[in-house]
C-alpha cells in the first residue's frame, strides 16, 4: 500500500511541475499549444526524413563512385600486365619436351 501511495505521489508531483511549466512557457492559450505541438513534431518528422534520405543518397553515390574507381583501377592494372608481361609463345627450345630430349 504504502508503494502506491509513493508512486501517486511522485506522479502528481511530476503532473503539478508539467503543468507549471506548460503555463510558464505557453501562458492562457492553452488551446493553441496543442497545434503547435502538433505542428513542431510534424515539422520535424519532415525534417528527419528528410536528413535520412539525404544519407541514403549520400551513402549509394559514395559506393557507386568507390565501385567505379575500384573498376577503372582494376582495368588500368590488367592493362600495365599486358603492357610488361606479353602472352608467352610457345618456342620449340621450351617446355619439358625439349628437357627431355637433350638428356
Amino acid at each position: 500500500m504504502a508503494r502506491d501511495y509513493d508512486s501517486q505521489l511522485l506522479e502528481s508531483v511530476a503532473v503539478r511541475r508539467r503543468r507549471m511549466r506548460d503555463a510558464l512557457l505557453f501562458g492562457a492559450q492553452r488551446g493553441r499549444r496543442t497545434l503547435d505541438e502538433r505542428l513542431g513534431k510534424v515539422f520535424a518528422g519532415i525534417a528527419i526524413t528528410a536528413v535520412l534520405c539525404a544519407g541514403c543518397v549520400g551513402w549509394s553515390f559514395l559506393q557507386a563512385t568507390l565501385a567505379k574507381q575500384k573498376a577503372e583501377q582494376k582495368k588500368q592494372q590488367q592493362q600495365q600486365e599486358q603492357l610488361f608481361n606479353p602472352s608467352p609463345t610457345a618456342s620449340p627450345t621450351d617446355g619439358p619436351s625439349a628437357t627431355s630430349e637433350t638428356r
